[in-house]
């Protein structure tokens, strides 16, 4: 295991450090990135002082949970190469899992704009962090829809952004069902920007 982006010093095998940062990923989605150093070490069942051992702050600490979280929701989101093959179902697929996901319990929208909303501070690496996550969906839009012979792939993978971004916030904030309007929606951008 080498060490991460954000400084950390991690250890082969350190189950300590992984318990920390599956609880304070899961806090900081359900509560906010406001949750005190307290009721993360708590949570964790870690002290204050090993915590402060394998993190230099609570920043480092939000930073190295939303890197871990990232692989694993956009392996979920965005679908593997291949399954399926056509741009147009590569791309409902996503909405199609954002749809699913949004019933599930717990359900607090989309975490990586959770923290970028939160922190305010596009500079904070945990903006960053989420920014990088967030420019993957993006390319992976304009990839599809270069792909799938749209005229301006850019413009239509901003708007697939938004439509995500605003679904996630409607579930997630709000607690609206989306009943397949994303869905719907997407299908609505595809076909208008030809992607049959």
């Amino acid at each position: 295991m080498t060490a991460s982006r954000t400084g950390a010093r991690p250890v082969p095998g350190d189950a300590t450090r992984e318990r920390l940062l599956d609880t304070a990923a899961e806090l900081f989605y359900q509560e906010g990135v406001g949750i005190g150093i307290q009721a993360l070490a708590k949570a964790a069942g870690v002290s204050k002082r090993s915590m402060y051992e394998l993190f230099a702050s609570k920043d480092e600490l939000l930073t190295a949970a939303v890197e871990q979280a990232t692989p694993g929701l956009l392996d979920i989101l965005i679908p593997r190469t291949g399954a399926p093959d056509e741009p147009r179902a590569r791309i409902l697929h996503l909405f199609e899992q954002l749809e699913r996901l949004a019933t599930t319990p717990g359900y607090r929208g989309c975490p990586f704009l959770s923290v970028q909303v939160e922190l305010k501070d596009p500079e904070h690496p945990a903006s960053r962090a989420a920014a990088a996550a967030k420019n993957r969906m993006r390319d992976f839009f304009r990839d599809e829809a270069a792909r799938g012979g749209a005229a301006d792939p850019e413009t239509l993978a901003r708007q697939l952004i938004m439509l995500y971004d605003g679904g996630a916030t409607l579930a997630g904030a709000a607690g609206e069902k989306l009943d397949g309007i994303t869905l719907t929606t997407a299908t609505a951008l595809l076909d208008a920007a030809g992607i049959h």
